[in-house]
């Protein structure tokens, strides 16, 4: 057991410790803008790149995983996207958000780290499918909900080319789509641009998990909304089971990669569902004490998912 804190202790210390600093050093948000510009445009685009470009390309075309990920992140999506419709009373915008509370895990800045650093080199290109799968999927679900809200005057057509440039331009699909370029041509970087995309690599996630810790503490906890708890025991823990399922079904996948979806859906609700809600102007409280919540209690359920993995306590096939 003391080797699983000492694993996960890097990951969570980081956060609460950007989380620290932003409670007790005063300087304004703004401060926040450069350093998120370097993780989203250079430092996690380069370990994305990097990851994906590394693996053989047969190992990208894995049709069975991809099913097998769509499959549970849309089944916890349509659960959450119902329980935000009970809770917020019919309000699709609020219930947009609150779907990415409950099935959108933080797999951009935890997961390609925690999940390398637990199982190592062969968890890397399942984590990369399951980012750009999980990113391509929420990036298209939450801007179709906010169209269908009242007074909107984007004509669906608009809306779908802004989600089409938006999915098609984000920097984590273009390195990862990159990255897929590079893998099925066998392409090597010079040594030098290898060195500085290895240098960027590693910054990832130290910055990215730091930069998280500032976020949540910047946006103080007042009330907790009522829809909180279940969209977080969704979140984390009926989702990992709902994978566990889905990738029983679809089957065939190495232990290594079937680890990787367990943890990734175990992780709590990404920064992503704060930076949406603030992108449409709603739910941004609500959104903001998800990530907050859901980051404390993810220190207790993600060392839980981890110690069950080591320990093989979790049958990776329920239909062999």
């Amino acid at each position: 057991m003391t080797d699983l804190i000492g694993l996960a202790f890097p990951f969570f210390g980081l956060i609460f410790l950007g989380y620290f600093c932003g409670r007790v050093v005063k300087l304004p948000e703004a401060g926040l803008a450069w350093l998120s510009f370097f993780i989203i445009y250079v430092a996690l685009p380069a370990l994305f790149y990097r990851i994906v470009a590394q693996t053989p390309f047969e190992e990208l075309a894995n049709g069975a995983f991809i099913l097998a990920v769509i499959a549970s992140t849309t089944t916890c999506a349509v659960i959450a996207l119902a329980l935000g419709l009970f809770f917020r009373k019919g309000n699709i915008g609020e219930a947009a958000i609150a779907t990415t509370v409950g099935a959108y895990a933080n797999v951009g800045y935890m997961g390609p780290g925690l999940t390398l650093a637990a199982l190592g080199q062969g968890a890397a290109t399942p984590a990369a499918l399951i980012f750009a799968c999980d990113s391509v999927f929420f990036f298209t679900l939450v801007p179709l909900l906010m169209a269908m809200r009242g007074g909107q005057h984007e004509s669906l057509w608009t809306t779908f080319g802004i989600i089409v440039k938006r999915v098609l331009t984000h920097p984590f699909n273009i390195a990862t789509l990159l990255g897929v370029l590079a893998a099925a041509i066998k392409f090597q970087e010079p040594a030098a641009i290898a060195k500085m995309l290895d240098f960027l690599k590693n910054a990832a996630a130290p910055c990215a998990l730091f930069t998280l810790g500032v976020t949540v503490a910047l946006r103080p906890l007042k009330r907790v909304p009522a829809e909180l708890p279940p969209l977080l025991g969704l979140k984390l823990l009926v989702h990992p089971a709902i994978a566990l399922v889905s990738l029983s079904i679809f089957g065939g996948f190495s232990p290594a990669w079937t680890q990787t979806l367990l943890l990734m859906a175990a992780l709590p609700p990404a920064l992503n569902c704060f930076v949406l809600a603030r992108q449409y102007h709603t739910y941004v409280e609500e959104a903001s004490a998800a990530v907050l919540v859901g980051t404390l209690a993810s220190v207790v359920t993600v060392t839980g998912m981890l110690y069950l993995l080591r320990e093989q306590l979790i049958p990776l096939d329920l239909f062999p």
